[in-house]
């Protein structure tokens, strides 16, 4: 594999744009490690989605992720589960700003304390144990707005 591979995922950006199709790039991490229990490092990829993340800093521990295994309802988890990266550190401080595609999914379940904030990164591994990324596609999309229209963001 490519020392810096890179996979289709699903960038919802904060502004007016609408959502669209972006390779993900991911560089390769020296296992074993610690870190490599946590989902997004056991496929033994480092992805980085803050180069679509506007305003954020330029330091570890700037984003975070968010899994999604199932939709509310369902009894099974998905056998290719989602992960949404978010920024979480600017780099001025200032808070980001509210995605308006996710508020306007959300509709009149918006709550603007607990709103998704700044670019939206999503992308989908391979199995439910996270071994592989694989390439996201606009035919993701219904999947993920159900999820959003539905869940907040995480506090």
């Amino acid at each position: 594999m490519d020392p810096n591979s890179t996979f289709d995922a699903i960038v919802f950006p904060a502004d007016d744009r609408p959502p669209h199709v972006v390779p993900l790039m991911t560089s390769p991490i020296s296992p074993p490690s610690v870190g490599q229990q946590l989902e997004p490092y056991r496929c033994g990829r480092l992805p980085h989605p803050e180069v679509y993340m506007d305003y954020i800093a330029d330091q570890l521990g700037s984003w975070r992720y968010h899994l999604v295994e199932a939709l509310d309802g369902m009894m099974n988890k998905f056998t290719t589960p989602y992960i949404f990266f978010y920024p979480v550190l600017s780099r001025d401080g200032m808070p980001f700003p509210v995605n308006k595609c996710i508020r306007e999914i959300q509709g009149q379940m918006f709550d603007d304390a607990r709103a998704w904030r700044g670019n939206l990164i999503v992308a989908k591994y391979h199995d439910t144990d996270y071994s592989a990324m694989i390439d996201a596609s606009m035919a993701d999309f219904p999947i993920i707005k159900n999820y959003l229209s539905t869940h907040l963001a995480p506090s």
